[in-house]
Parts: structure tokens; sequence; C-alpha cells
């Protein structure tokens, strides 16, 4: 009543109609997205727009500007020799590249898929109501608030194969016949790695399942209690299904940062061939070996694997940032 009262007491060609306040907040949005937009495209638009540039130049360190357009030399070139056989050559035809793709897929899915199961796990234990269990969230995060360079050197250590504490329990507890060299070896390292990479970011796995069990109405368990629902019925029926949409999110930003793994291997396991991704053979080429153009090719196709990737997935899972199912 009082409401009615006061828009028949505005005039007329003051109000404004609902379209019109939808329409101005529109208009806002668009004018406070412009500085991020902006951002981005500075920081990172500009500098993938160079990088794929240069895939398609005979660039390097020494001469950037001076760079000649080869075409897709970096990618693909083939010569035919005098005996007829053709030898290809360029990014798509080196044996290192399809080896780090290799390393780089298998670390995604193993490290996503047992951080996603492990993460699930402490989400349950955590959404549950026991004394101190602020303190335990709180103590949860502690890997993933440390720096990755700093879990990296921590982990060297306990790994090492001579005074390393990993060796000495397995040793003393007898699970261990020898000293094992998990970083130093090909048939350790990338167990070595994954180790370390699922001690860190399970946490953040956890935490982004935990915000989705939050908004589970407990309702919908007190009635599933006084129906007689087994627990386990409940999680598959009820749990999994309501926050499925935080897990899908959590697991795309995992398979982000682990299609892009760089400094934990780059500091735990470097020059290994058994562990070499992407980014670590891209950055080689770049800066080590100083063929910058093969190296911005390698780098341009990462981006193209991560975003076909990423599409894909959201696509399959049928997933809106928004949080709701299509």
């Amino acid at each position: 009543m009082v409401t009615d009262v006061l828009t028949a007491s505005v005039p007329a060609a003051g109000r404004k109609t609902r379209s019109e306040l939808s329409q101005q907040r529109l208009r806002a949005a668009r004018w406070f997205l412009v500085p991020m937009l902006v951002a981005l495209s500075v920081v990172a638009g500009w500098p993938l727009a160079r990088s794929i540039y240069f895939s398609f130049t005979d660039a390097s360190l020494n001469d950037l500007y001076g760079a000649e357009f080869i075409g897709f030399g970096n990618y693909l070139r083939w010569t035919v020799l005098d005996s007829g056989v053709v030898r290809y050559r360029g990014t798509l035809a080196d044996p290192a590249w399809w080896n780090a793709v290799w390393n780089t897929m298998r670390f995604a899915v193993l490290s996503v898929s047992i951080e996603a199961v492990l993460g699930m796990l402490v989400a349950l234990v955590l959404n549950a109501e026991f004394r101190g269990r602020g303190i335990v969230r709180a103590a949860i995060l502690i890997p993933w608030a440390i720096p990755t360079i700093v879990s990296a050197k921590m982990w060297a250590w306990m790994l090492n194969d001579q005074f390393g504490i990993l060796n000495d329990l397995g040793m003393r507890l007898g699970l261990l016949s020898q000293k094992v060299a998990w970083t130093a070896s090909a048939d350790t390292a990338m167990t070595a790695v994954l180790i370390v990479d699922i001690w860190k970011t399970t946490p953040f796995m956890a935490l982004l399942i935990l915000a989705g069990l939050q908004m589970i109405p407990k309702d919908i368990y007190e009635a599933a209690d006084i129906d007689g629902v087994h627990p386990v019925k409940q999680f598959f029926k009820i749990t999994l299904p309501l926050v499925r949409p935080a897990l899908m999110v959590a697991i795309i930003f995992r398979i982000l940062d682990a299609l892009r793994i760089f400094d934990l291997i780059y500091v735990l396991t470097p020059n290994s061939a058994a562990t070499k991704t992407m980014s670590v053979i891209s950055r080689e080429n770049l800066f080590d070996f100083d063929n910058f153009a093969y190296g911005s090719a390698q780098s341009t196709l990462l981006f193209l694997i991560i975003a076909i990737l990423t599409i894909l997935y959201i696509w399959l899972g049928k997933v809106r940032f928004d949080g709701g199912d299509r």
C-alpha cells in the first residue's frame, strides 16, 4: 500500500520502467568491465598475439624485430631428399615435443583425478560438524598457501636419496630395501612430481567442493534420514548431483593449472625427460637454446591445446560459469 502511494506520487515523466532500469544497469556493468578488459588486453592479449606472430617467423633473441615471415615452417615443414625420402621437421614432427605432450597429459589426468577424489573426501569431512572444525579447516589450507617454489625445494630435500626423510622412514619401516633417487630416476620422477602436486593442491580442490556442499539445504538430508535412505545412497543420489557444478568448476581450474605446469617440475626435476612438460620445453627453446620462433610455435600449440580441451570439457559437462546446468 505504501509503495503504491509513493509510486503514484512520482510524476509519470520521471518514472523508469523495469526494462529501462535493466538497460541502465547493463550499460553500467559494461563500463565497469572496461578497465578489466583493457588490463587483460595489455597483460595477456598482447603477449599472446606477439607469440603467435613470432611462431610464423624466424625470430631469435638477438633479432626479434628483423624477423622474416616463414609461414608454418616452425610447425611442420618437409624436405624431399635426392633418394625420394621425405624428411619432416618442425614442432609437429619433433619427438621431444610429443614426449612433452604425453608427459603433460599424463600428469594432468592423474593429478586432477586423484585430487578430485581426495578433495571430495576432505570436503565431506570438513563439512561435518565436530569440535575444532574451524582450526582443521584453516590447517588444511596450509599446503595450498605455501608458494610452489618453496614446496618444491622442501620436497626436494625430503625426497633426496641420501638424506631425505622419506627414504629414511621407508628403510626403518621395511617398506624400502634400498634408498630410492625419487627425483633423479626416470622411473620415479613423475611419481615424485605427482606426490608434491597432490599434496599442495588437494586443499584447493577441497575448498571449492566445500563451498558447494555448504549450499545444499540440510532439509534434504533430514527428509532422506526419515525415509531411511542409506548414507552411501544419499551421497550418490543427493550430494554428488547437487555439488556437481562446484566440482566441475574446480576440475576446470585444476586442469588449466595442470596443463601449464612449469615451476614445480622446473625446480623438482630439472632436465628430466620423464617429466618435461610443454611449458618446460617451450621455455627451453625460447631462452636456453635461442630458438625463439620455435619456442613461440610450441607456446602457441600449448595455448590451443588448453583452449580446445577446456571448451570441450565445458561442452561435455554442460556447465555454465554461473553454477547452473544447461
